[in-house]
């Protein structure tokens, strides 16, 4: 039996930027796994509200820093819905310190879900994705800023913009396109919170457009790696950041 339609999993998908990555996926006709470590609550509410729309959408509880996970996060996807045909790792920390003062636990947290995650979630789907299909990853514009405090950040960022070319070229064959996008400030709650108006505007002042990113501009972005026009971009880094870097 032929499917509807084709299936995406976004990672780290029940608020800010995936969330918005999800409603776009959906509204371009996917079905869309909803991946969250913690918050039920706001996932159940997205799915809710894609369903209410007339999508397919459904919630899966899974840390992409586990392989078990990963694994289980795959096997229901298929099971209730069908073989996937677009990743996206959304999931990502963000924590900045100097280096000298950064813990053990906090380099082993930020590589855990920003590289390893990435690792786990391609791996399963070099085995499972659908010819044909899309991944894109998420890197950062910080990674050309340089800023005090990114270190740890930028070198996990830096491990995924790695492994996309190669990936890409490593899926000859099956006509899988790899890319990643890399956004710059995007105005986000995750962003916005602590920050005072002042740096906020700050931020807001350094892209030649003057302005901060919005989640719709990363979605749009997002939306065309996954779809058929982008199918002659592959193993790229596509920093969509208004000019900044």
């Amino acid at each position: 039996m032929t499917r509807p339609r084709k299936v995406a999993i976004v990672t780290g998908a029940s608020r800010g930027i995936g969330a918005q990555i999800a409603r776009r996926l959906a509204a371009d006709g996917f079905a869309v796994v909803i991946n969250y470590a913690h918050s039920a609550d706001e996932a159940d509410t997205l799915v809710a509200e894609l369903m209410g729309q007339g999508h397919d959408a459904i919630a899966i509880k899974a840390d992409v820093a586990s392989t078990a996970d990963v694994r289980r996060l795959f096997d229901a996807t298929e099971h209730h819905l069908g073989q996937v045909d677009v990743l996206v790792n959304n999931a990502g920390i963000l924590k900045t310190t100097p280096l000298v003062d950064t813990s053990d636990e906090l380099f082993e947290q930020t590589f855990a879900v920003n590289t390893r995650g990435v690792f786990n979630t391609l791996r399963e789907a070099g085995r499972r994705l659908n010819d044909g299909g899309r991944i894109i990853n998420f890197s950062t514009t910080a990674l050309a800023l340089s800023l005090p405090g990114y270190a740890i950040y930028n070198a996990s960022k830096a491990a995924v913009e790695a492994m996309t070319p190669v990936f890409a070229k490593e899926l000859r064959g099956r006509s899988i396109t790899v890319n990643a996008v890399a956004p710059g400030p995007v105005a986000t709650e995750l962003f916005l919170n602590g920050k005072t108006e002042e740096q906020i505007q700050h931020f807001a002042s350094l892209p030649p457009l003057q302005r901060l990113g919005q989640p719709d501009d990363i979605a749009s972005v997002v939306a065309f790696l996954a779809g058929p026009d982008a199918g002659w971009v592959n193993g790229q880094v596509l920093r969509a950041n208004g000019g900044l870097a």
